[in-house]
């Protein structure tokens, strides 16, 4: 019923000779009958809703435009009115990959689809050839401020100051100061940074993709030596003797302070949270050690 009262109005021609069509077809991926239907279903959309709410103007990303123009003329065909479009260019990273749900990796504003933290590093982590460009599009910052960062990195990339900037300012403008301040310092963190006073939901915001173990609070409160405690981190230490020679070379540290005693004692005291201790094997292999 669909195709024969909706689908009567579309031409194959016209479907076909759209940009955002061509360009599918065109493409190596190519094009599937599904992806093709769509704007048929986008057009169907724009008509309820203009019936049902007097709706006149569709806005979306510029990708969208045949899609809307196709609600447009059915508006037009079945109903007699004129109905607008308006599109926005498509904010993509420097491989031309969109922003959006629909994509790997995407970034919500929802705290709980998205934190603070995680919202931080991925804005961190812009290459030099799009943070200018994020800092004009999701900060208020002022044109000169940012003619600034610009100078900065392309004098020294490596201080990666606008990328601290536009990480800092949108996640205050998102999450609020706090949020924001949150994350800067669970970014030092990761730089090294002393781990002490977090509580246990920043700590799994940070290091949510290591490996963790889990030990008796009890051993905490009677005290375990350090060399059986990296012993039970299995993830980072083979086995007592790996831990010793770990130790011995100066590589391992407790909540980021290196531990340079093998006679050192292990108390509740020493937990970085509530119930939590970090330990670290070099410079990067992390495992957290959970007090239960």
């Amino acid at each position: 019923a669909f195709l024969r009262d909706i689908g009567k109005h579309f031409r194959l021609g016209e479907m076909l000779a759209r940009e955002s069509v061509r360009r599918r077809l065109d493409s190596e991926a190519g094009m599937s009958f599904t992806e093709f239907s769509y704007q048929i279903l986008q057009a169907y959309d724009f008509l309820h809703l203009h019936r049902r709410h007097g709706v006149r103007l569709q806005i979306g990303g510029s990708d969208q435009w045949g899609n809307i123009t196709a609600g447009i003329d059915l508006i037009r065909r079945l109903e007699g009115k004129e109905a607008y479009g308006m599109v926005m260019p498509l904010v993509t990273d420097s491989q031309g990959r969109k922003f959006g749900k629909s994509e790997a990796g995407a970034i919500y504003l929802d705290a709980a689809l998205t934190s603070p933290y995680q919202m931080y590093q991925y804005l961190l982590n812009s290459d030099d050839q799009s943070v200018i460009r994020y800092l004009k599009i999701f900060t208020f910052l002022p044109l000169e401020e940012i003619a600034d960062l610009e100078k900065e990195t392309c004098a020294r990339p490596e201080a990666r100051q606008a990328q601290r900037v536009l990480a800092q300012s949108v996640v205050k403008l998102v999450h609020g100061q706090a949020a924001a301040a949150a994350a800067e310092r669970a970014s030092r963190i990761l730089f090294g940074e002393a781990i002490r006073d977090l509580t246990d939901d920043e700590l799994d915001a940070i290091f949510n993709d290591v490996p963790s173990v889990t030990l008796p609070r009890s051993r905490l409160a009677d005290g375990i030596n350090i060399i059986d405690l990296l012993a039970l981190v299995a993830p980072l230490f083979k086995s007592k003797g790996d831990a010793r020679r770990a130790l011995e070379q100066g590589g391992v540290y407790l909540n980021n302070q290196p531990v340079d005693s093998s006679t050192r004692t292990i108390t509740a005291a020493d937990l970085a949270s509530a119930t939590m201790l970090v330990v670290r094997r070099g410079k990067k292999n992390y495992c957290l050690v959970r007090a239960v």
